[in-house]
């Protein structure tokens, strides 16, 4: 069984060949990183990627791919539609940590970057709705200069920023970090609240649809 990975970053990549070593040895991990569909979907809006979405979907199973996850959270649900569009197994790599997310009640999102609040703070909404769950509040945070940090290849400054923030946090039950990229900021932190990070529960889900 072979997975695709979509990122718009090339951080993920190591991130996520880490997590297939300790979690899912033996899974045959094929990255492909468009920088260029996040600067657009930044601008113009996730649907303005949509048709070269399905370009990569289409050539990573072209390619053997029996499973495609999309690492970006802002362009995760264009690139679901595209994988129902095309009876393909297409996730989002977020998925598995909004609804673990939405069974807390109250959820403070955290993002590094403007584009991704909608697209994320839709997906809480699906997977309440999913499960039911009507008492759920959904607060969201913009990390004032992380992306910028991020942008200039300073990781360790944007983690920091992103911890920072995360301890600001004190009327929520559960914190999310919007992003992938966010995840290493969690052993940073020293907040009692959970803190939920999606490239690990993204890659289980998405090695299960590759074996199927």
């Amino acid at each position: 069984m072979s997975l695709a990975l979509l990122h718009t970053s090339p951080v993920h990549v190591p991130v996520f060949d880490a997590l297939r070593d300790a979690d899912h040895p033996g899974l045959d991990l094929r990255h492909l990183v468009r920088q260029d569909l996040l600067d657009r979907a930044g601008v113009l809006g996730p649907e303005a990627v949509e048709g070269d979405v399905e370009a990569v979907v289409t050539g990573a199973v072209a390619d053997g791919a029996t499973a495609v996850l999309c690492t970006c959270s802002t362009i995760g649900g264009v690139a679901e539609a595209v994988g129902a569009r095309l009876g393909v197994p297409v996730l989002r790599v977020d998925r598995p940590m909004a609804a673990t997310a939405v069974r807390a009640g109250r959820v403070t999102v955290l993002a590094a970057l403007h584009a991704t609040l909608e697209p994320t703070g839709a997906l809480l909404a699906q997977e309440a709705e999913r499960a039911g769950k009507r008492a759920f509040e959904v607060r969201t945070v913009l990390v004032d200069g992380a992306w910028e940090r991020f942008e200039a290849g300073d990781h360790d400054g944007y983690l920091d920023l992103v911890a920072v923030a995360v301890d600001a946090v004190t009327e929520a039950d559960v914190i999310v970090l919007a992003q992938a990229s966010m995840a290493g900021a969690v052993t940073r932190t020293t907040t009692r609240i959970p803190v939920l990070s999606s490239p690990r529960p993204g890659l289980d889900a998405a090695a299960a649809a590759a074996a199927r």
